[in-house]
């Protein structure tokens, strides 16, 4: 056999055996003396008489741009595990993506079950009570002054007013003090 099956020959261009039958039967194909298929001058005749309008390629898979932000998340979550992450603009691998996925999965895994198990608190709830227990300790402090400067004017011999006014001037300046350190729960 000189040249090519019908079945090679399909296979080669991607076609069925069928429509390679058609083209035979309509001219479109160079066949040798022995009937095998040319292949070489088959695709030169097929390219000269075939419509392009008329063929059937497939579609370009679409792909849509992958944000740097999520790029930079794969490496964040590689470097946390220390596996390798991708370098900086060079782009990441299916693998390293795929890796990344499953990282986070586990993780998200992970702080479900800390949390059905009571051992993760909700973040607004935990910002609510510390600030309710600051506010308390504020409120037993400013109302301290009152309570203990008359006690202490005794034992130093001093007038009570003139004690509670210095006690409240140096509690009030503590507490503005404290006013200024922000907790970080993060």
């Amino acid at each position: 056999m000189e040249g090519l099956s019908e079945r090679q020959y399909a296979a080669r261009v991607g076609l069925s055996r069928g429509a390679i039958q058609k083209a035979k039967a309509a001219g479109r194909l160079v066949l040798h003396a022995d009937g095998s298929i040319d292949p070489d001058a088959s695709d030169a005749r097929r390219a000269e008489s075939t419509d392009p309008s008329k063929t059937r390629k497939p579609p370009a898979p679409k792909r849509k741009p992958v944000p740097e932000a999520a790029v930079s998340a794969v490496g964040d979550t590689l470097k946390e595990q220390g596996l390798a992450a991708p370098a900086t603009g060079g782009g990441t691998t299916f693998l390293q993506a795929k890796t990344a996925n499953e990282v986070l999965k586990a993780q998200e895994r992970r702080i479900r079950l800390q949390k059905l198990k009571g051992e993760l608190i909700d973040r607004a709830r935990a910002l609510a009570l510390v600030f309710r227990l600051a506010r308390q300790e504020r409120d037993v402090w400013v109302n301290w002054p009152a309570r203990v400067a008359a006690l202490m004017a005794a034992d130093v011999g001093v007038e009570p007013a003139a004690m509670q006014k210095a006690l409240e001037k140096h509690v009030r300046s503590q507490l503005d003090d404290l006013a200024e350190i922000q907790p970080d729960l993060r």
